[in-house]
């Protein structure tokens, strides 16, 4: 089953720092964090907050190029994780009806989906993984760290908020 959800802020990691996208479920209280790059949480961000440049960036460059090819995205999947990466799909509809299932980054599908208006679906399934991995993780930490994942996971959706880029 997917969860369709949305893109809720781009804030960074206060341990790595390294920026994180943050999914929010849109009819219920399920997040989740997916750790991505600069350039990447920039493209995000700048969409967010519509910020627009004067030339166009990569993203923009895309919406261009399927826009004037008559190319839809109808969704985009974040469909499974695997070995601490995450991976999804960018559904795409052409003018005469073909249907593509592209592989990207979620970083990548979730810019473009912005861009597009372009739903957004969480597996299920990941958002488990996501949860077991998080707390398989923390039965080797340190004093420190384990501190740090009290402290992260205190705080509510409304507390990322506070740290926009």
């Amino acid at each position: 089953m997917y969860i369709p959800m949305t893109v809720s802020t781009v804030t960074v990691d206060p341990i790595s720092n390294s920026p994180i996208v943050i999914l929010k479920e849109i009819n219920g209280d399920k997040i989740l964090p997916i750790w991505i790059g600069i350039m990447e949480a920039t493209a995000i961000a700048s969409e967010l907050e519509n910020i627009k440049f004067s030339r166009p960036m990569t993203h923009d460059l895309m919406k261009n190029i399927m826009e004037t090819l008559d190319v839809k995205i109808t969704k985009v999947e974040v469909c499974d994780l695997r070995d601490n990466t995450y991976y999804a799909l960018i559904h795409l509809l052409t003018s005469d009806g073909k249907e593509y299932a592209i592989d990207a980054r979620p970083s990548d599908a979730l810019a473009l989906s912005l861009r597009m208006k372009a739903p957004i679906f969480v597996k299920e399934e990941v958002l488990l993984k996501s949860t077991k991995l998080t707390e398989e993780d923390s039965a080797d930490e340190s004093e420190k760290e384990k501190r740090w994942k009290k402290i992260l996971e205190s705080l509510e959706l409304k507390d990322f908020g506070k740290y926009k880029m």
